[in-house]
């Protein structure tokens, strides 16, 4: 089953495409952006001292690539009915990985509205999961892909070593404002800018939150560039994705002279073109945060 990419022509419309999947009785999802195939399981070759959720490696049309057992990673037991299980294929973070699942349903097109932040509440899964989605009476869980790739392999994920490598820097007066729903994020983006010399960092944890807060400061009257010089976002966040966020504030004529720069695992060479739809200054993929860091540079200096 390929992944169905031209449903979504439109950039920043505030809408996705979830593809269900299930790990026993419970139900999860994945934007249909991060999946290139859906396949049947196939034979994987076990790589001795690996991570224990990486099952092995496959090759792929040519690729080898490492199988993570979803259900290892979140402390579910094993499928029952093994010969039914799922591999999805994904890709981000400028990677390919093999996620193994035990069913795979449908496909779920929704507004980034309908999706609640996961309460601190929540015991055990919430560290893993993005976000809550409510459908037909049911919930759905989407999943932080990037997170059980980054416990993984550390490697992948945003390496504060890179912005040591720029040297010695100015401190930086100029204010940044930074939409990412992931907390684990907003602290490594914390770390690593105040490391960059940036001291003025505003942080919201979605793209509703954000494009608030700029509407407010136009209400008051206030010179936006004065509170605000750059704006980074992710895209994938509940409530208001990046896209639409970009858009909200391109579309603003007071807004609009606001550099804003995309940051996220989903920049590759096939979605670029929706983050120019909506008019992004720039993209970079994480986890380049040494290139985000000199892009800052060329925005506010």
């Amino acid at each position: 089953m390929e992944a169905n990419k031209g449903i979504l022509l439109e950039s920043g419309t505030n809408e996705l495409e979830i593809v269900e999947f299930g790990i026993g009785k419970n139900k999860f999802g994945i934007n249909v952006i991060k999946v290139k195939e859906i396949i049947n399981p196939v034979p994987i070759t076990v790589v001795p001292h690996s991570h224990a959720n990486v099952e092995g490696i496959i090759e792929l049309r040519g690729e080898v690539l490492p199988v993570v057992n979803v259900a290892d990673a979140l402390g579910f037991p094993p499928s029952a009915t093994p010969e039914q299980d799922k591999f999805i294929v994904a890709e981000f973070n400028q990677q390919k990985v093999v996620f193994h699942v035990h069913t795979v349903t449908q496909i779920h097109r929704i507004s980034w509205s309908q999706i609640e932040k996961p309460s601190d509440m929540y015991q055990g899964l919430e560290s893993q999961i993005i976000g809550v989605i409510k459908l037909n009476s049911e919930m759905l869980l989407l999943l932080d892909f990037e997170k059980i790739v980054v416990e993984i392999n550390p490697e992948s994920g945003i390496n504060i070593q890179q912005v040591k490598k720029l040297g010695s820097r100015q401190n930086s007066d100029k204010r940044i404002l930074i939409a990412e729903d992931s907390p684990l994020l907003r602290k490594l983006l914390f770390d690593t800018l105040s490391e960059a010399g940036f001291k003025y960092l505003e942080f919201y944890e979605n793209g509703l939150d954000a494009i608030g807060y700029l509407e407010s400061l136009v209400e008051s009257g206030k010179a936006v560039t004065e509170e605000v010089q750059v704006v980074i976002t992710d895209i994938e966040m509940p409530q208001m994705d990046g896209h639409h966020l970009t858009r909200r504030i391109k579309e603003n004529s007071e807004l609009s002279v606001l550099p804003v720069i995309i940051f996220s695992s989903l920049i590759t060479d096939s979605l670029r073109h929706k983050g120019q739809m909506v008019g992004a200054d720039a993209q970079i993929s994480k986890p380049e945060i040494a290139e985000l860091v000199k892009l800052i540079d060329r925005f506010v200096l």
